[in-house]
């Protein structure tokens, strides 16, 4: 079923009617070792050149890989490249699929910043090295797509969430929806702070989502409480601050979030959700946390 839906008016499924996906069961992380903050491409990033502490960027890193292999996740950790200070961030520079009869395959990204570009090529051969079906955008057509920093899977189900504005461009998705024969709902986001989906939309389960309201428009959000039945909101100073919707659910149950979240946790508590805090102050400084900071594929 392939569309792309940008108005409530347009919306002609519920979740029941939409195939169900398996769970990713492995989670990619890519090495910080060269990770820091050498250019402007966000408005996180003002006043942070050379400002990282890479001793202690090291140790977060390290104990986000532990709290996703005591999930029992799979963790495939990918070296660093030299050049690249922000491929840690490796929920960017792609976006994996499995269809239903169980193939494998991955939409590779066309970063929108120059600096970037060159992270996708090592990345690429991750996905080699894993039997997936390598795909690639035109992009004498395709100006920006960033991966699932911008288009997100919902839970357990055959359905993506596109964020557009900023980094990726809204005509793509179209070409996603063909290639993956999934509905695309595409959300404008329209403040530069949060520039990717991943910054202000987190899907937590099925039922349940995650966002800061103040980074859609009027539209955007109808179509997102027309799917989710629990949506919880992030205050400012969590979202803009602390990335609080930059959190992920790989189980529909755990969640992992920067420490600090003090509302939003006690919101996703109370909503039966385990909070478990990670300390990603370093790589706050770059624009990203967890969600940014992992890629979880089949």
């Amino acid at each position: 079923m392939s569309q792309v839906i940008t108005q409530l008016s347009q919306l002609n499924f519920s979740l029941a009617d939409l195939d169900e996906m398996p769970v990713p069961g492995k989670v990619m992380l890519v090495n910080p070792e060269f990770f820091d903050v050498e250019y402007i491409i966000n408005p996180h990033m003002k006043g942070h050149i050379g400002d990282i502490d890479k001793a202690q960027a090291y140790i977060e890193w390290e104990k986000l890989k532990s709290g996703y292999e005591k999930l029992g996740l799979y963790v495939h950790e990918v070296p660093a490249a030299q050049g690249f200070p922000d491929m840690v961030f490796c929920a960017n520079q792609s976006l994996p699929n499995i269809t239903e009869e169980g193939k494998k395959q991955v939409v590779m990204s066309v970063m929108h910043a120059p600096e970037r570009k060159g992270e996708v090529p090592f990345i690429k051969q991750v996905y080699e090295e894993s039997s997936y079906e390598i795909l690639h955008l035109d992009e004498s057509e395709f100006t920006g797509f960033e991966g699932m920093g911008d288009a997100i899977w919902h839970f357990r189900k055959r359905l993506i969430w596109g964020g557009y504005g900023y980094r990726s461009s809204l005509d793509v998705y179209e070409h996603i929806s063909n290639t993956f024969d999934t509905p695309v709902i595409a959300l404008e986001l329209i403040d530069p702070k949060f520039y990717h989906l991943d910054t202000c939309f987190c899907v937590l389960n099925q039922e349940t989502v995650l966002i800061y309201p103040e980074a859609f428009t009027p539209n955007g959000l109808k179509l997102i409480t027309s799917i989710f039945p629990n949506v919880i909101e992030a205050n400012q100073h969590e979202a803009e601050n602390l990335f609080a919707c930059n959190a992920t659910c790989p189980d529909g149950k755990n969640v992992f979030i920067q420490e600090g979240c003090v509302e939003t946790n006690k919101a996703m508590e109370e909503a039966g959700f385990i909070v478990h805090e990670f300390d990603t102050r370093e790589y706050l400084k770059s624009g990203g946390s967890v969600f940014c900071m992992k890629m979880l594929l089949w």
